[in-house]
């Protein structure tokens, strides 16, 4: 289940609270004092079968006594009685329940696992959907629902909070209240047996009276629905999150606190930027982001500026401050353009610091913040400015405060503002905050909320960009899947390093060519033949780092050399691994690339999110660099790019010292292709390509490991994100005859969608859009490319052109709500296509996979003036369905079944 009846637990008309109690600083007495106290409009029903009354509300003895069928119940009752109490409220109608009680499998008890699950048990008969247990429950104040035993209510606001840890509910009211912030709604999820943060983004993304979504999570418990929600949700509204356990000491204690598994923060990590979301590290930085976020929305029209920061400051000490923390945070400091110098010269004293950051001396007046600031906003370099003023005996802060505001007026620029002092600055800062200007106490502070935005719109870029086709044709899968099977049949978890390589090269990665040599004679012939100089390995199952035993010599000039080398590699390995099992050698040529970096690309699959890519720098040293960036597959382009920018060996490839850059797109290539060896072998659990020799003149590997095991999901199931769905691609053929190719869409499908939309006639597309286009905004050509293939699809039929291109013919397009309940379609094929069956086809295929999925039914809104839409819909069985709301549009419905 999903959002099924979560509206019943968020908006409830009747609300009961099993467990209430008189007895003082008991949670059932202080949960009814919240429920009955809040302002909830509707029924408040105590159930307690020793009092009649509670808090001077009348009690009834049981479940079954009450007088209607409450929409949410509380329950504040011992844990054995929890699993009878759902019974009885699904079987009376009840929606939802939010079960306080501790008691169901924290720390791993088995009593408790096996009441968790009977509670489930008894809920799921009747869709009633559970939050919690172990909770302290849930506030939604616009409509004075307090069904916590939260020590003090919560304002009225728009941001929904949702989190795993109970004491954070009660200290972020505390601190909120202080400080005047309101919520939508503010859940304690405790346990996550059933809600959980999937569902409830789900329901909150779509909810209009939510501005932002923060998060504090503990652990993930669905990490597939997880990733769909907070993505979907992601793209309607900035969802931020504070993650615990970012240390190997806090993720044990985050384990025992909730019974959630914390996995690797840096698998954490790549799974909320690939999401979309903005991470922080508190609770304060949580709300100072998402101000800043509604600030700027409110000012830019939701237009996120660049990376390029201005520094404008009276005090050379801030701004160098302000510099340092920029750097350190990975911001960009701008350069100026000359003719912003030149002004800049012009308007202040000779001593100015002629660079960034603008230096305007202490003594600075409220017309040189003027001057200063119009000159940095005109500037095409800088994508936003941040002001600093330093009190000074000299210069009013107030006058510079209001000459900045001033010089913003009516600009769509972003500027930030530090006034540093306590009474001095609290003047200025209030003007700021009338003008809805970004204002902050420290330099620090004020360049962490830059980076907020600069952090939150390369995640919001990733969710948008197009990429290219990654070439190099397909992989040979079989190839690859021999020596993976052939080790599992013989129970081997590591694949030897001769079979491992053409794992590689069946996925295009370019690997240097080894063979196995039986004897040290035989290795000295073998490198003859492949050519010299040569590198030598031990070969054997047990042992996995080589040259930890001496198993391992490079640069051997001759056959003489590799034989006596052969021979000592013997004996060191008899000495440092005496058990070992010796198979032989490996041999291979020498690589002479000499100003190649040292690179390493790997697959590791992590306990909740499943397989993990890895890229970094390489080397025998790799620990020690520690220079490494994470990402969750199916992987492109665009999303290779941005983990290879993310490190610091990154600056080195883009070239140094006379240096070329080396081949990105080499290594773009072999990252793309590691993704999909995941997705097609599910047995793989652990790869690592290290190194892989990245310059000028490509890339290649020099050596591979894997380690396989019996699969824990079948097919890409462990997958977070649904990879693309390479079963559903086929050949069809249209009623004319004419064979045409059908696959899932892609991303690299723009310019074919886009060729599609540009084919149509006008009166075409107002039909399929409702309204006159011409052509797709880049945002929403983005949107319907990258799709979320576990929750929607898009058939997109292809034809070969005369010049060997794939030419697109039309779209089919399926997006199923969260439950799977129903999906929603829409169909496009171009203009010159119409007539010719295409449409038949690409709709008796999309019918098809939503069977396949479960779906239980299709529905579509047509123009009611499209005939032959509705003439087709009706031919495929939907049906007309009465009382749509606009009477143009005709809505049809396909029931599956299902």
């Amino acid at each position: 289940m999903t959002v099924r009846n979560l509206d019943r637990l968020l908006s409830p008309a009747s609300v009961a609270l099993i467990g209430a109690s008189p007895t003082p600083r008991s949670v059932g007495q202080v949960t009814a004092r919240n429920l009955l106290q809040g302002g909830f409009k509707g029924p408040i029903l105590p159930v307690n079968p020793r009092h009649t009354a509670i808090e001077g509300v009348l009690a009834y003895p049981s479940v079954a006594a009450l007088p209607i069928a409450p929409d949410l119940a509380v329950i504040a009752t011992p844990p054995d009685t929890v699993p009878g109490l759902i019974a009885e409220l699904g079987q009376r109608g009840t929606g939802a329940a939010v079960v306080l009680t501790a008691g169901f499998g924290e720390g791993g008890a088995e009593a408790g696992e096996q009441r968790r699950q009977a509670m489930l048990d008894a809920a799921r008969p009747h869709l009633l959907r559970v939050l919690g247990p172990n909770c302290v429950g849930l506030l939604v104040p616009g409509i004075g629902l307090n069904a916590s035993f939260a020590h003090i209510g919560a304002r009225p606001g728009d941001l929904a909070f949702l989190t795993q840890s109970g004491a954070i509910v009660t200290a972020l009211l505390d601190w909120a209240a202080s400080r005047g912030i309101g919520f939508s709604h503010l859940i304690s999820m405790g346990g996550m047996a059933d809600v959980d943060f999937g569902d409830l983004l789900d329901q909150l993304g779509q909810d209009p009276g939510v501005r932002a979504i923060l998060l504090y999570v503990e652990g993930v418990t669905n990490p597939r629905k997880f990733m769909s929600a907070a993505r979907a949700a992601a793209r309607t509204k900035p969802v931020l999150v504070v993650k615990s356990g970012r240390r190997a000491e806090g993720a044990k204690a985050a384990r025992s606190h909730t019974g959630a598994l914390a996995g690797s923060d840096a698998v954490y990590d790549a799974a909320f930027r690939r999401a979309g979301m903005l991470r922080v590290h508190d609770t304060a930085e949580l709300f100072d982001a998402v101000e800043t976020l509604a600030l700027v929305a409110s000012r830019l029209g939701g237009n996120l500026p660049g990376e390029r920061l201005a520094i404008l400051t009276n005090g050379g000490g801030p701004g160098v401050l302000a510099t340092d923390a920029l750097i350190d945070r990975g911001g960009i400091l701008a350069d100026l353009a000359p003719e912003t110098l030149a002004a800049l010269d012009a308007a202040l004293p000779a001593t100015w610091s002629h660079g960034n950051p603008v230096d305007i001396i202490g003594d600075a007046p409220a017309g040189r913040y003027r001057a200063a600031l119009d000159a940095l906003l005109s500037d095409p370099g800088a994508d936003a400015v941040l002001v600093l003023n330093c009190p000074t005996a000299i210069a009013d802060p107030t006058e510079a405060a209001e000459a900045v505001i001033e010089t913003i007026g009516e600009r769509r620029r972003l500027v930030l503002t530090n006034w540093l002092g306590a009474g001095a600055a609290a003047p200025a800062r209030a003007l700021f905050a009338r003008a809805g200007i970004p204002t902050y106490e420290t330099p620090d502070q004020a360049v962490r909320a830059f980076m907020h935005l600069v952090q939150y719109r390369r995640n919001q870029e990733l969710l948008r960009q197009v990429p290219r086709l990654v070439g190099g044709g397909r992989p040979d899968r079989a190839a690859a899947r021999a020596p993976i099977e052939a080790a599992l049949a013989e129970g081997r978890d590591w694949l030897s390093e001769v079979e491992a390589k053409p794992v590689m090269r069946a996925y295009g990665i370019p690997i240097v060519p080894t063979e196995i040599a039986a004897t040290p004679d035989e290795a000295a012939a073998t490198a003859g033949r492949l050519g010299l100089p040569a590198a030598l390995k031990i070969l054997s199952p047990d042992i996995t780092h080589k040259t930890d035993v001496g198993g391992v010599a490079l640069d051997l000039p001759d056959p003489t050399a590799v034989k006596a080398a052969a021979e000592r590699m013997l004996r060191s390995v008899a000495r440092h691994a005496p058990e070992a099992r010796i198979a032989g050698f490996t041999v291979q040529p020498m690589v002479a690339r000499p100003g190649a970096l040292e690179l390493i690309l790997g697959i590791v699959d992590d306990g909740t999110f499943g397989p993990v890519l890895l890229f970094g720098q390489g080397g025998v040293a790799v620990e020690v660099l520690d220079d490494k960036a994470l990402g969750l597959p199916p992987l492109d382009a665009v999303l290779a790019r941005e983990m290879i920018g993310r490190t610091r060996v990154s600056r080195l490839l883009a070239g140094f010292r006379g240096r070329p850059p080396a081949d990105i797109d080499g290594i773009v290539h072999a990252l793309v292709r590691l993704s999909e060896l995941a997705a097609d072998n599910p047995e793989v659990v652990e790869l690592d390509i290290n190194p892989l020799l990245a310059d000028a003149g490509g890339v290649i590997a020099l050596d591979a490991r894997i380690r396989v095991a019996p699969a824990r999901l079948p097919g890409t199931g462990r997958f977070a994100i649904r990879p693309y769905p390479q079963e559903l691609e086929a050949v069809a053929t249209m009623q004319d005859g004419t064979a045409v190719r059908l696959r899932p869409i892609r991303p690299e499908d723009a310019p074919a969608l886009e060729s599609i939309i540009a084919r149509m006639t006008p009166e075409d597309l107002r039909m399929r859009f409702f309204a006159p286009i011409r052509r797709l905004p880049e945002l929403l050509l983005a949107r319907l490319t990258q799709i979320d293939y576990d929750r929607e699809m898009a058939l997109i039929a292809f034809a070969d052109a005369a010049d060997g291109q794939p030419d697109g013919l039309g779209v089919v397009r399926l997006l199923a709500d969260p439950d799977g309940q129903q999906a929603e379609f829409a169909i496009g094929v171009r203009s010159d296509m119409k007539g010719r069956g295409l449409g038949w086809l690409l709709m008796r295929r999309i019918i098809a996979y939503a069977g396949e999925r479960g779906i239980g039914a299709i529905v579509g809104d047509v123009l009611r003036e499209n005939q032959p839409m509705i003439d087709l819909a009706r031919d495929l069985g939907f049906r007309a369905e009465s009382g749509a709301s606009d009477p143009a549009i005709v809505r049809l419905r396909l029931d599956l079944g299902a």
